[in-house]
């Protein structure tokens, strides 16, 4: 999609956490109100005749357009974080990242199988943190995962997308 107004006004930061990376900063659109509502337009637009009940938000960046978009869907929001932020009995998968060994999870009671999911973050790069969160959310048995990403990120030879089942559906608004 590119939407020249949310080109015009992503931030990119070199050497961002650590040289040689081109850090995409998502809160310059976070801030912007007409860049907000290009994003959850554009997704509404993609995702109002999927039935989606419940958006899952990945921290921490995914909780924005997850309640956002929600609001407009009328579905109910699902927050994924790290262990030990959610009060109530979670349900967790573990990963491997880049730089070692991370946990995500989710309330035991945040989804049903009668629930169509939207997993929500805001970058899309090696995947593997999205990834987990797609088992996370298999393990509710939802009739349907739908995956999407504000970024997703090809020019430093990343296909984090390669890494899902190819009947997966992955939606982004820029590409870069």
């Amino acid at each position: 999609m590119n939407n020249k107004t949310l080109m015009n006004n992503l931030r990119c930061i070199k050497d961002f956490p650590k040289k040689g990376i081109n850090f995409r900063d998502v809160t310059t659109l976070f801030k912007d109100p007409e860049c907000l509502r290009i994003m959850v337009d554009e997704l509404y637009e993609i995702y109002k005749d999927k039935g989606i009940t419940k958006i899952v938000g990945i921290e921490s960046r995914g909780f924005v357009l997850a309640s956002a978009l929600a609001i407009k869907l009328g579905a109910g929001v699902v927050l994924c974080r790290k262990p030990g932020k959610l009060p109530a009995e979670t349900v967790q998968e573990s990963f491997t990242k880049e730089y070692g060994e991370d946990t995500i999870e989710i309330h035991k009671d945040a989804i049903t199988s009668d629930d169509v999911i939207l997993l929500h973050d805001d970058l899309l790069a090696t995947g593997g943190t999205m990834l987990a969160a797609f088992h996370l959310v298999e393990k509710f048995c939802p009739k349907n995962i739908f995956v999407n990403f504000i970024i997703e990120i090809k020019d430093e030879g990343l296909d984090g997308r390669s890494i899902f089942k190819k009947e997966t559906e992955i939606t982004t608004l820029i590409t870069v």
